[in-house]
């Protein structure tokens, strides 16, 4: 056996362990795609359920919230019909509002003054 064959044996060992190596890439890839796959599938058959719940939940949710939005419109359309009266009523009384304005005026200064008048007397009983 001359050079020429050493070389040869040589290539040939060098070729065989490059496709044996090949070979073992290729089957470790085609379990990380297998594996892939069926973890894909169980992402999918745990998420399915998962947005049938969230769905269910969301509507369960909106029923309640569509009743509180409608008593919330009735509250507010009450709200501005009050004002309105409020008001209606407020222009065309002006004078009887001034008057009743004075009579509580009236009435809280008699109350102070009653107040006041209370505490004097105690203070002299309380010297006495």
């Amino acid at each position: 056996m001359g050079p020429g064959g050493i070389a040869t044996i040589i290539a040939a060992s060098a070729l065989a362990v490059i496709a044996i190596a090949i070979a073992y890439a290729i089957v470790r890839l085609g379990r990380l795609v297998d594996e892939a796959s069926d973890s894909l599938k169980s992402i999918v058959a745990e998420t399915t359920p998962l947005l049938e719940e969230v769905t269910t939940t969301v509507e369960l949710i909106n029923g309640p919230l569509q009743s509180i939005n409608k008593v919330t419109k009735s509250v507010e359309d009450l709200s501005e019909k009050i004002t309105n009266a409020s008001s209606s009523f407020l222009d065309k009384n002006n004078m009887a509002m001034k008057a009743a304005g004075v009579l509580l005026t009236a009435a809280q200064m008699k109350k102070g003054a009653t107040k006041g008048k209370g505490a004097k007397k105690r203070t002299a009983g309380e010297q006495e």
